[in-house]
């Protein structure tokens, strides 16, 4: 991400790309900047964490919305802007750059900053580098890293029994295995050969799937893959999942893509980020709705 510049540096750019006056639309803005800078096509591509849209378009987007609120910029119907005579008049002063210092000139964007709920969305770090939108996101990442890494210990520490009740949980939550009771009945119960227990695949239980769940400290290796395959083998099987709370060796993860059958292999780490996917072992205390203005909402016929 360092190599994509930061919105306060995209803002003397953007200015500069509306400097003609016309209407121009955010995505030629978005294209035209990411060609100025050279971004590679995975920088233009590369998204936020949440997926929701990529990182130069929300740093383009955080441009126009600080110089929107400074008088530089206006929209003039939706994904459209084009720059203000004030904004023209901040060209013809050739400003080496555009920032939120040079922004504070204009009374309308001290306003806006001292917005009481501006303190919640501005940039707790880094704020010359990151949006608004992207330090919630950050700060988002960083908090699920620390429940992950927590649900994760509370599993390696739970009895047998327990790591059970979850494994069935999860599977159940995640479409498989039909009802909790179906799945609970199904799990554990097995102990034929490297199969924990068999499960259904939908709820119709058109197929079924063989799982091998261990809550072990070391790492898994090949051999202890192979005596679950052969298990599946045995059971004229071609679907499993293999479940741990610690890793899959290097040797492991190579024999499960060389072999027939369709194992897919679990690791704490993922074991913990479906956990919290999920909703299992984890409960929401606050939800926030990230918001924006709709164009269309105040557009009269």
């Amino acid at each position: 991400m360092a190599t994509i510049p930061d919105y306060q540096t995209l803002m003397l750019p953007l200015l500069r790309f509306l400097g003609d006056g016309r209407e121009r639309s955010l995505g030629e803005a978005v294209e035209a900047i990411s060609g100025e800078f050279h971004l590679k096509p995975e920088e233009r591509q590369q998204l936020l964490p949440s997926g929701t849209s990529t990182v130069i378009g929300s740093r383009v987007g955080w441009a126009r919305t600080y110089m929107k609120k400074a008088g530089l910029i206006d929209s003039t119907r939706r994904g459209f802007i084009r720059a203000t005579e004030r904004g023209l008049d901040v060209l013809k002063r050739n400003p080496a750059r555009i920032d939120n210092k040079v922004l504070d000139q204009f009374p309308e964007f001290v306003e806006f900053r001292t917005l009481p709920r501006e303190e919640i969305a501005a940039p707790a770090s880094n704020a010359v580098e990151a949006t608004p939108e992207e330090a919630l996101e950050e700060a988002y990442q960083r908090l699920r890293v620390s429940v992950e890494s927590e649900v994760l210990q509370r599993v390696k520490t739970a009895s047998p029994a327990f790591f059970e009740r979850l494994v069935v949980n999860l599977l159940v939550k995640m479409g498989y295995g039909g009802s909790f009771r179906d799945a609970g009945q199904a799990v554990g119960r097995s102990g034929d050969g490297g199969i924990d227990g068999i499960i259904k695949e939908d709820r119709l239980g058109l197929d079924v799937i063989y799982i091998q769940a261990k809550r072990w400290e070391s790492g898994v290796g090949r051999p202890e893959i192979q005596k679950f395959a052969g298990a599946l083998q045995g059971h004229r099987a071609r679907k499993g999942v293999f479940i741990t709370t610690s890793n899959f060796t290097k040797e492991a993860e190579e024999y499960v893509g060389r072999i027939d059958s369709k194992i897919i292999l679990i690791d704490g780490p993922t074991l913990a980020q479906l956990l919290v996917d999920n909703l299992v072992g984890v409960s929401s205390v606050r939800s926030y709705d990230l918001l924006k203005a709709d164009p269309d909402y105040f557009t009269e016929e």
